[in-house]
């Protein structure tokens, strides 16, 4: 296994607690990644940011804990893009039925997909055995190569 052969699991409690953790945990995650040459701080940032907003939804679009016990994520190096997968029990929903939210108003909700739609490549919602994934990949910048 090389330095970019990342592939975390976790899966937490439906509860808002737990938020702060998983989204460090891509952040953190950035910084093991040696052959990176983005910036790394802002790429953290931005990974911290799309998760905390996806478990929040997942969180809030969940079953009760009676009927769901734990929320999945799985971050992973696939080629040159980074993805998370961030696994639900909720009913699910159209990702293309999704609309940009109205900054005008001040609701406190409803920027979520929006934001994630901004920050990662590509976004994905589909049906799963056990409940539903929004997939969400980031194109990495390519590695440096070194001359021998």
């Amino acid at each position: 296994m090389n330095e970019t052969d990342i592939d975390l699991q976790i899966a937490v409690p439906p509860n808002t607690r737990y938020l702060s953790l998983v989204g460090n945990l891509a952040e953190v995650l950035m910084h093991e990644i040696k052959e990176y040459n983005g910036d790394r701080d802002l790429l953290g940032y931005h990974l911290n940011l799309v998760l905390t907003e996806a478990m929040a939804n997942a969180i809030e679009h969940t079953p009760p804990p009676d009927k769901c016990d734990k929320l999945r994520v799985h971050i992973h190096i696939d080629g040159d893009y980074l993805c998370i997968k961030v696994y639900d029990h909720g009913e699910g929903f159209d990702l293309k039925q999704v609309q940009s939210p109205d900054f005008e108003a001040l609701d406190e909700g409803g920027r979520g997909i929006f934001v994630i739609k901004q920050l990662m490549d590509t976004v994905d919602y589909y049906k799963c055995t056990d409940g539903n994934v929004l997939e969400m990949r980031k194109k990495l910048t390519p590695p440096i190569s070194v001359a021998e």
